[in-house]
Order: structure tokens, then C-alpha cells, then sequence
């Protein structure tokens, strides 16, 4: 009976062996280096553009054509003519789209995914940075946005080889740079008389939407050695206010500009004895000669009131400027006068253009310059000032100074 109970127990304990192991090999997970998990197909992410989500539409993107009006292109995506009148109505308030619709400008369509492919919104891009969106879908939204803007400092130099435009163009620079150059020392330096072998140093800010250069902020700083003599201009605010200041604290800005134009050549001096192109004598030219193309602007190089806006045989059409009790300042030839007598004017203001009336052999200004009822040469003037650096903020002043000119010693001029 013993023996048997032993056998009995030695079958057991097998068979609890073998059908644990059995089990084990149809149930424990394989080793999960073998095991084959089922790839799922992955969601794409959503894309947006406008602020507007583009997978659910049909896009279609195109510039305005030369003489397109806003209907004509509309009714190619089947937005009713009723629609458009609402349209264009309520652009009004945002931004006139029937009176700013212009040719090369680019535009937008979202429509429907389906046979009739009607238009859901209409984005029109009058410039790189903003944009108007019309949304159609419901009732008629209309809306302007802007892109974000990422600005960059950026350095630039050079040597004058015959013209600031030119040198920047060359060095694949905005030639806009320039003109920004000449706002800053129009005060202290006469762009029309830039010599070979000036130079300039620049720290500015670039605009950029999409990693594409979209224009010029402000320039923080500009060293400009001109015959010689070195000019700086510091962007410094206070009181909220930003302008231009030299390395001493002063105002680059004077009482007058240098010159009524921009941009042009100085063609003739203030002498006492000049052969007159067109009366073919010797005489005194009191006055200083810019020569540019018709029609271009005309500005009072300083504060005061228009005493003469009228028309000579000799002059042309020319405007006289009364700016204090010691000085006048008079602009001949004109194409077209902007201003009339009375009239109350400021610094830079346009107060005509360029023409070629009364005696004059081509398009030019002349300009002349009175002090104390006499006239004089204004080149050789030394005007006061604007304000300088109030006492408060010098300090702060002195550490924007020397973190400019730190950025200037790494600038290399380049010839």
C-alpha cells in the first residue's frame, strides 16, 4: 500500500510538470525582440496658412493682371455679384480694395473640395508683410493681418567710388540704404558733393517674413567720413521720442538742410561772376544750382512761412520762404507749385517740383539763400543745432555710445 502511494504521487508530480510547461509555451508573451506589432497609419499634421487651415480646401494662388478689376476676377470663382458688392463695401473700413486693387499684386483662393469649386475665402496681398482676408464662409468677414516679422542687425561699409547708390548696389546692399544715410546727415552733409574715397560704416536692421528680406528697419548707428572729416549719427530716444545724436551729445539735425532735394547734382555755385546759359553774359549767380529730373521733389530746408508762391518771367514758378527775422530762403524754376502764400511749413516738407520755367536751359532748382536781407552762400554757413541729450539721459546715452562704436571696430571697410 506504500509502494503504491509513492507511485501515485512520482505520476502526479510528472504530469504537473509536463502540463506547466505546456502551458507556459502557449501562454507567456514571445520574447519581444519577435513580437510584430501592427504599424498604424500616421495622422499628418494640419497645415495653415493665412491662419487658415489649407487640407480641407482647393487652393489657388495668382497675381493681378494689368487692368483687371476686382469683379472681373471674383466671378472666376463663382462668388455671386451681390456678393461682391458686400464685399467690396466692407473693405472699406479695412482696406479699400476696389481703389488699392493693383496689377502684380498677389492673391489667394480657398474653395470647396467638390464639383463647384466656389470660393470660401479671398486673400489679397497688397504688400509682402500684410495681407486682407475676406472670409465668405457663413457671412462676409473682412479682416487685415500681418505676417511676423523677424529683424536681424546687420553691418555695412564702404568707399565712395562715384556715388553712395552706386557703391551699395555694387556690394549687393539696399540701395534704400542710402537713402536713409542722407535723412540721417542731410543737415551736415551735402550728397551732392560726396568725393571719391569717402566712406561709411552702418549698423541697421534688416526686416525678414519666411526668411526673405522684406525691407530695412531703422539704422541704429552710421559713421560717414566725408573730405576728411568724420560725421556720426547714434539712434538714441528720450521722452519716448527717437532721433539722431553725434558722438558729443548734439543733434545731427540744424536750423536748414543742406539741400532741397534728395537726391540730384549741384550743376553751379554761388559766385559773383557766372556766363548765363541763356543770356549768354557774365553776371553773379547768387544762388546754388541743382540739376534732377522733372517732377522731382522740392523741400523747405527749414521751418516758417511762405511770404511768395507765384510766377516770373526770369524765376518760373517759385516759392519764397520766411523762416525768423534773419533768415529767407527762395526756390526757382518750378514745374508745379505744392504750397501758397501764407501757408505755414515744415522742415522737409514738399513745396514744389522740379521743372525748367522761366530762364532755364533744363530741369533744375535754383536755390538761394538770405541773411539778414542779404544773400549769401549757404554751403559756407555753420547753423545752430536742434536740442541735444537732456542732462537725464546722458548716461544711458554714453552706453549706447560705446556699444555702437565696440560693433563699429569689427567693421571692415571694404573697397
Amino acid at each position: 500500500m506504500q509502494k503504491k502511494n509513492k507511485i501515485i504521487l512520482i505520476v502526479s508530480a510528472v504530469l504537473t510538470v509536463t502540463l506547466s510547461v505546456y502551458f507556459v509555451n502557449q501562454f507567456v508573451i514571445p520574447n519581444s525582440s519577435t513580437v510584430e506589432v501592427p504599424i498604424k497609419d500616421s495622422i499628418p499634421e494640419p497645415t495653415f496658412e493665412f491662419g487658415i487651415r489649407t487640407d480641407t480646401f482647393s487652393i489657388h494662388k495668382g497675381e493681378i493682371q494689368p487692368n483687371e478689376i476686382i469683379t472681373n476676377l471674383l466671378l472666376k470663382f463663382n462668388i455671386p455679384q451681390q456678393q461682391i458688392f458686400e464685399m467690396v463695401n466692407k473693405s472699406k473700413g479695412v482696406y479699400d480694395i476696389e481703389r488699392n486693387f493693383i496689377a502684380g499684386k498677389k492673391y489667394t483662393f480657398f474653395c470647396s473640395k467638390d464639383s463647384l469649386n466656389n470660393a470660401q475665402c479671398f486673400i489679397y496681398e497688397p504688400n509682402s508683410i500684410e495681407y486682407v482676408v475676406f472670409d465668405l464662409r457663413d457671412s462676409i468677414h473682412v479682416y487685415k493681418q500681418k505676417r511676423p516679422i523677424k529683424t536681424e542687425i546687420r553691418t555695412a561699409s564702404g568707399v565712395i567710388s562715384s556715388s553712395l547708390y552706386k557703391t551699395l548696389q555694387d556690394a549687393n546692399i539696399s540701395p534704400v540704404l542710402a537713402i536713409e544715410l542722407s535723412n540721417i546727415f542731410a543737415w551736415t552733409i551735402d550728397f551732392y558733393r560726396i568725393q571719391k574715397d569717402d566712406s561709411f560704416k552702418v549698423i541697421y536692421e534688416e526686416k525678414f517674413v519666411d526668411d526673405k528680406s522684406v525691407g530695412l528697419g531703422k539704422i541704429i548707428a552710421a559713421h560717414f567720413n566725408h573730405s576728411g572729416k568724420e560725421f556720426q549719427g547714434h539712434y538714441f530716444e528720450q521722452n519716448g521720442i527717437g532721433d539722431y545724436f553725434d558722438e558729443k551729445a548734439n543733434s545731427v539735425k540744424k536750423a536748414f538742410l543742406k539741400s532741397p532735394l534728395k537726391f540730384g547734382r549741384l550743376t553751379s555755385g554761388f559766385t559773383m561772376k557766372r556766363f548765363h546759359p541763356v543770356q549768354k553774359i557774365n553776371k553773379a549767380h547768387l544762388g546754388t544750382d541743382y540739376a534732377a529730373p522733372k517732377g522731382t521733389p522740392i523741400l523747405a530746408t527749414g521751418n516758417g512761412v511762405v511770404v511768395e508762391s507765384s510766377h516770373g518771367v526770369f524765376n518760373g514758378n517759385y516759392v519764397k520762404i520766411r523762416h525768423n527775422s534773419t533768415y529767407t530762403t527762395q526756390y526757382l524754376h518750378m514745374s508745379k507749385r505744392a504750397v501758397k502764400t501764407g501757408e505755414k511749413v515744415k522742415q522737409g516738407d514738399v513745396i514744389g517740383y522740379v521743372g525748367s520755367t522761366g530762364l532755364a536751359t533744363g530741369p533744375h532748382v535754383c536755390y538761394r539763400f538770405w541773411k539778414n536781407g542779404k544773400q549769401t552762400n549757404h554751403l559756407k554757413e555753420d547753423f545752430p543745432t536742434a536740442e541735444p541729450i537732456q542732462k537725464q539721459f546722458k548716461d544711458s546715452f554714453e552706453i549706447v555710445l560705446k556699444e555702437n562704436n565696440k560693433k563699429f571696430e569689427e567693421v571692415v571697410i571694404k573697397k
